[in-house]
């Protein structure tokens, strides 16, 4: 027979909750089990008059809005919006019922910037504790990496930035003399003053970047995140501009994790991109083992390479492949000591025409004051052993899996709005809202275990019983 559904729907009444129309499995569910936000009220209260205005949003219901939309993938706040309207799972998670009007989406941006940045990394550092506390993190081993997050701009805004242009239109240095030739076509395909060197207009904040050579730059900020051995946790993320060396930040987001967690971070694992002298050094001082490859060497050349140059740190000496010392001349800059032949040693060289420019007397050769530090680590990339290789390759789907999880199903493959600040409020909510997964699908595998041993301990008596 065929069936026919009535589909006025005039229930104006309701009994019950809307919680018994959400399915326990259901992602915002399992997040509510171990959500914990009340602590929010008294941390932003210094920001909301007291006994004056028009009452504002409850904090923790704004927080829950945004994380919502993070958990099921719905990142702008005028689409989050309408799908609350008709969401129930949404609705419930945020505490309103079927007949409250929901804020507008305006309101979302009004507290962004209100709070801040450091009150969305308060809340982040937050779910980092109580992954601490549920024992499903422990900061001892961790793993580093870095991923470009496109900025949200068109390629229209983006302009050309040429020195040569400005000074020219300034009228400054009139009696400077013309480029030579070739000098001008130099510059204006230089990665500093060319067609490289593009800023947005609309977007300062973000710069060109690219994560390989054969690809484009792209206005693009940088996440650096740090990534626990154990289940995956985020225990540290900050976000800067796309021209931000990942070197220059590691040592102090392993900082941060120590401060986060309260134990000092054991082991470290991290791409060939942080091999650098410093880091290495950093890491010695920490004492955190490193777990990081060295670069490659590049391939030989025409000219003698500096890596074929001996450095004494003890004597702050180099010596060159015929034996011959270079000693430092001027003070360090940067980090970086320079080291100079004497000519007379350059000049009976035999291998002077492989080693010297024919524009100066004698070579010079620059190391890095932690040049030590990088020889340890890479004797120590040497002697890797079975254990060593599987931290290596927990690394690759640990951190890179996140960064994966982040863009693929929490819209951080694009920034959704403009500016650092910004930025780094999605940033910080969105491994938020993947600590909350952890830490629910955590929760979820420890009541099944009491389940099964409930199970297991009925069947053992019924047994015992029956006998």
């Amino acid at each position: 027979m065929l069936g026919r559904k009535d589909r006025d729907q005039l229930e104006l009444f309701m009994t019950g909750s809307i919680r018994q129309l959400v399915p326990d499995d259901h992602i915002l569910a399992r997040v509510d089990r171990v959500l914990d936000l009340g602590w929010l009220r008294d941390e932003v209260a210094d920001l909301y008059c007291a006994d004056n205005g028009r009452p504002g949003i409850d904090p923790e219901v704004a927080v829950r809005l945004m994380l919502a939309g993070l958990l099921l993938g719905v990142v702008h706040d005028r689409r989050l919006m309408r799908e609350a309207q008709v969401n129930l799972a949404i609705r419930w998670f945020t505490g309103y019922g079927l007949h409250e009007v929901l804020p507008d989406h305006s309101s979302l941006t009004r507290i962004r910037q209100r709070w801040g940045a450091e009150r969305f990394r308060r809340i982040f550092e937050r779910t980092v504790q109580t992954c601490i506390a549920a024992r499903i993190a422990t900061g001892e081993v961790v793993h580093v990496d870095a991923s470009l997050i496109r900025a949200d701009v068109s390629w229209e805004s983006l302009a050309v930035r040429h020195v040569e242009a400005i000074t020219e239109a300034n009228g400054d240095d009139p009696s400077a003399s013309p480029p030579e030739p070739g000098e001008e076509r130099k510059q204006r395909h230089s990665k500093t003053t060319g067609r490289f060197k593009k800023v947005c207009v609309t977007d300062p904040d973000a710069s060109m970047a690219t994560n390989g050579r054969n690809r484009r730059l792209e206005p693009s900020y940088k996440q650096h995140a740090v990534v626990d051995d154990v289940l995956g946790v985020v225990l540290d993320v900050e976000v800067t501009t796309g021209e931000v060396n990942e070197g220059q930040v590691i040592l102090d987001r392993l900082d941060a994790v120590a401060a986060v967690t309260g134990s000092p971070v054991g082991t470290v694992t991290a791409d060939a991109g942080y091999a650098y002298a410093k880091v290495f050094a950093g890491l010695e001082a920490r004492t955190i083992d490193a777990v990081i490859p060295a670069k490659a060497e590049p391939a030989p050349g025409k000219v003698i390479p500096t890596r074929r140059f001996k450095f004494d740190a003890r004597a702050n000496i180099a010596r060159c492949p015929r034996g011959k010392t270079l000693r430092p001349k001027g003070k360090p800059h940067r980090g970086f000591q320079y080291f100079h032949a004497r000519a007379r040693d350059c000049g009976r060289c035999p291998l002077r025409a492989r080693c010297v420019s024919p524009s100066r007397h004698a070579r010079v050769v620059v190391f890095n004051l932690d040049h030590p530090a990088l020889l340890r680590a890479r004797r120590r990339r040497l002697r890797w052993g079975a254990e060593e290789d599987r931290l290596y390759r927990r690394h690759r789907w640990r951190s890179e899996g996140f960064h994966g999880e982040a863009k693929t199903w929490h819209g951080l493959a694009r920034a959704v709005r403009r500016g650092l600040s910004n930025m780094r409020i999605q940033a910080f909510l969105t491994a938020a809202a993947i600590n909350l997964k952890r830490l629910a699908a955590a929760a979820l595998l420890a009541l099944l275990w009491l389940w099964s041993l409930q199970n297991h301990a009925q069947d053992r008596s019924a047994a015992s019983t029956t006998t």
